[in-house]
């Protein structure tokens, strides 16, 4: 039977719940009700071959008490003259909310709608989009209304986000709700307390005037002869990066690896650190402005997004030379390769063209689909070779590697 009963009518109302547009009402105003439900009738063959059935459908709409059935005669050349229902309404708000059993959701939205509606009207936009997001947070609403206030009060504090004390706001409140936190701060503060150039969940602090956690950059010193702590020979060291910004080590090479064991058995090297690097994201490196005049080399994988890396790397210190991501090397370890999931697609306008050559060989699977070598598979006497040959040609620069 494809006539519309009961069930099917309740469905109707209730996708305008999961939807969402029966809470927007609450914040819009609008008058949804008496809400017409779409009503499929049976045919005049029904009435002639399956009469009973339709009799048995009239009666289950009739005797359905969330909803009022409007009648119709019809006169029928086998029946004759019959009541059958032409339309179904469901009449008020209270009536739809008890038969789909959301009359206490209803009424917590509507209290936060109310709250809003006081103390943060400009939120009431964000509550007409996301009704239902809202009513998963209406526990959480007074403490979210409560740290907008706080905000509105401090505008770009310049405190940790911990450092916010508000009753019934505990200490990880404001991390664990940053993305709606986002969303609703950006209706609610001014244009001038938001830095709209600081975008996504990572970069919350900066873009409401917070403190973040400092960028840390780990590194050794390569060179005993550099006294960075007293009573140290070739310290692994983490500063943030305002601290190492400041760093007067007047040293003339810099390695910088992905891989912590390549980093932490790099060889000695006059004049020289190496820098455990952290893939994509040179903003902090990039404050120290002292590299500029170091000659650097990066070591990444052989792949797509090792070069992607190196590309970046660029954009900050247009003096970084790869290393050991060339073809000779890649060839050499040809018993270690392995497969790049996600290889990149663009195009890299900072690197030369030796390693465009090997970059576009790789990008366009000419010598393996989604083929990668890892840095920590080359061996350590192939890293060493390689030092070698690029100290020795800067003898003028008295470096080399330390015995």
């Amino acid at each position: 039977m494809t006539w519309t009963g009961p069930r099917e009518l309740r469905t109707q109302l209730a996708r305008l719940w999961e939807r969402g547009e029966l809470l927007r009402d609450a914040v819009t105003g609008n008058a949804r009700f008496p809400l017409r439900l779409s009503l499929k009738l049976p045919g005049s063959a029904d009435i002639t071959d399956r009469f009973e059935a339709v009799r048995l459908w009239a009666a289950e709409l009739s005797a359905t008490a969330a909803v009022r059935v409007e009648w119709q005669e019809l006169r029928h050349r086998v029946q004759g003259v019959q009541k059958m229902p032409a339309s179904v309404w469901v009449e008020t708000l209270d009536a739809a909310l008890n038969w789909l059993g959301k009359r206490r959701e209803w009424e917590r939205f509507s209290a936060q709608v109310a709250a809003t509606r006081q103390t943060h009207p400009a939120l009431l936009r964000w509550l007409e989009k996301r009704p239902l997001q809202a009513l998963e947070l209406s526990a959480e609403w007074p403490r979210l209304l409560a740290v907008l206030s706080w905000l509105g009060e401090h505008p770009r504090p310049g405190i940790y986000l911990r450092q916010v004390d508000l009753p019934g706001v505990h200490s990880k409140f404001i991390e664990a709700h940053r993305g709606v936190l986002a969303e609703l701060l950006d209706l609610a503060l001014p244009a001038g307390a938001v830095d709209q150039g600081k975008t996504g969940i990572s970069q919350f602090s900066a873009r409401y005037g917070f403190l973040d956690k400092p960028v840390r950059i780990r590194f050794r010193v390569l060179d005993p002869a550099i006294a960075l702590l007293p009573g140290t020979s070739c310290p692994d060291v983490s500063l943030d990066a305002d601290s190492f910004s400041r760093l007067e080590l007047g040293v003339k090479h810099v390695f910088i690896t992905e891989n912590e064991i390549n980093f932490l058995a790099f060889p000695p090297v006059h004049d020289a650190i190496v820098i455990f690097g952290a893939g994509y994201g040179w903003e902090a490196l990039a404050r120290s402005h002292w590299l500029q005049k170091c000659s650097i080399h990066y070591w990444g994988d052989i792949d797509t997004h090792g070069f992607g890396i190196l590309d970046q790397l660029r954009r900050h210190f247009g003096q970084v030379n790869s290393f050991l991501m060339d073809r000779e090397t890649l060839d050499a370890h040809a018993g270690f390769w392995g497969h790049e999931n996600k290889p990149l697609a663009a195009d890299l306008h900072r690197l030369n063209a030796e390693e465009r050559s090997l970059y576009d060989e790789l990008r366009d699977n000419r010598i393996r689909p989604g083929l990668r070598l890892e840095q920590e598979h080359i061996g350590y006497h192939w890293l060493v070779q390689r030092l070698d040959q690029i100290l020795n040609g800067a003898t003028e620069l008295h470096t080399g590697i330390l015995p």
